[in-house]
């Protein structure tokens, strides 16, 4: 819920970025802001209420509060949490209707990325001694310095947000359901979608299938899934010469004028089109 949408092709802008130690315990501020906030919490845990939707940020833990949403305490804070947090501005800019996220999904665990837009996690956990700690860390000291410029906090920014876009924790790390749904589904990237054939493979039903995938990802199985083949097709479209119909046919679409219509919707223009993108951009 709430996703904060990256664009892939401009810069954020940060306004503030600092590092906080609670004098007294306090709650967290009652407002609504015109900027994007991220919370990274060092020690204690900080409690705050977004859309009426509850969030415990522990040590180790990471958010993100999307500008334009209500936000406020009902818990105190205890005196000596300790938190780095940063205000920041993203330009903004239309993303294709496929995504557009209902109000009943909750946090994201893993980012969807087209060549366009990056969607953020929502929160992430277990981030003690990882590199997106250090990250953070990193660029505390860079902010601090003044040999560094607008534009240069502003790039350094931008890369600590694709970092957090794409961390996956440790392979030892226990896999979920909805991430081996993701394996699946992209292992058979060039088959229909198929609910019988999900049920056959994860001896569960469907629709128990389908709340927890759109509880963890905050899109459908069959989005994901459409997500997965188009982002292959524009690998295709860029690097091959094979036709709309055998690129069609490849991804498994039997009717070349469907999956250009899918292409559409998700890309936002035609494949043709892109091709053509691409080769004037050289």
């Amino acid at each position: 819920m709430n996703e904060i949408i990256l664009n892939n092709n401009a810069m954020p802008t940060v306004s503030a970025f600092d590092f906080c130690i609670a004098p007294e315990p306090f709650l967290h501020a009652d407002r609504i802001t015109d900027f994007n906030i991220l919370i990274y919490v060092i020690k204690g845990t900080i409690y705050v209420t977004e859309d009426e939707l509850d969030y415990e940020i522990h040590t180790g833990e990471l958010l993100f509060l999307k500008s334009g949403i209500h936000h406020h305490g009902k818990k105190l804070i205890s005196k000596g949490t300790q938190w780095y947090y940063a205000h920041f501005y993203l330009p903004q800019f239309s993303v294709p209707s496929l995504f557009t996220l209902d109000s009943n999904t909750t946090s994201i665990a893993s980012p969807t990325e087209t060549n366009y837009f990056t969607v953020l996690p929502k929160q992430l956990t277990h981030l003690n001694e990882t590199s997106i700690e250090q990250a953070i860390f990193n660029f505390n000291q860079n902010n601090l310095s003044t040999k560094s410029t607008n534009w240069m906090i502003h790039a350094q920014f931008f890369n600590l947000l694709s970092e957090i876009a794409f961390y996956h924790p440790s392979k030892s790390s226990i896999t979920t359901l909805a991430d081996q749904i993701c394996d699946y589904l992209i292992t058979h990237y060039n088959e229909p979608f198929s609910a019988s054939k999900l049920e056959q493979h994860f001896f569960l039903s469907y629709k128990h299938m389908a709340a927890i995938f759109k509880k963890e990802k905050q899109l459908t199985m069959q989005q994901y899934h459409t997500q997965v083949r188009m982002n292959i097709a524009c690998k295709l479209l860029r690097t091959t010469l094979d036709s709309i119909s055998q690129i069609s046919e490849y991804l498994g679409y039997n009717d070349m004028l469907y999956f250009s219509r899918c292409f559409h919707q998700f890309i936002g223009m035609s494949p043709t089109a892109y091709r053509k993108l691409q080769i004037s951009q050289y």
